[in-house]
């Protein structure tokens, strides 16, 4: 089990999370606090780098969504990037590539 790891920068466009790890059952509170401490402000993008994530289950999805949650009630947008594989497939299966803005890559532009 690697453990999770949260770093967080600021952004012209709004705070930087970079998750790396298992974002698991045991795990994903730390996000979910991590998330709820940022103060967003309207119009600002909270981007979830997603680059150093080597696991995510549903508690860790669920997180996610807690994420946009707080985000879309301060008036803010969330960005996932560079969402692994395995976890884009997830995402597209569910349907909720729908409701997150996801980018593949390294990082969404301008983050």
């Amino acid at each position: 089990m690697t453990p999770l790891n949260i770093t967080h920068r600021d952004a012209a466009t709004g705070p930087v999370l970079h998750v790396a790890g298992e974002l698991d059952y045991d795990q994903a509170a730390a996000l979910r606090r991590q998330a709820q401490l940022l103060d967003l402000a309207p119009g600002q993008r909270l981007t979830l780098d997603l680059a150093g994530l080597e696991f995510c289950d549903s508690t860790g999805i669920t997180a996610l969504l807690a994420a946009r949650q707080h985000a879309q009630a301060a008036g803010a947008d969330v960005v996932l990037t560079a969402v692994p594989p395995a976890l884009l497939r997830v995402l597209s299966i569910v349907g909720l590539d729908r409701i997150f803005t996801v980018h593949p890559g390294d990082e969404a532009p301008d983050a």
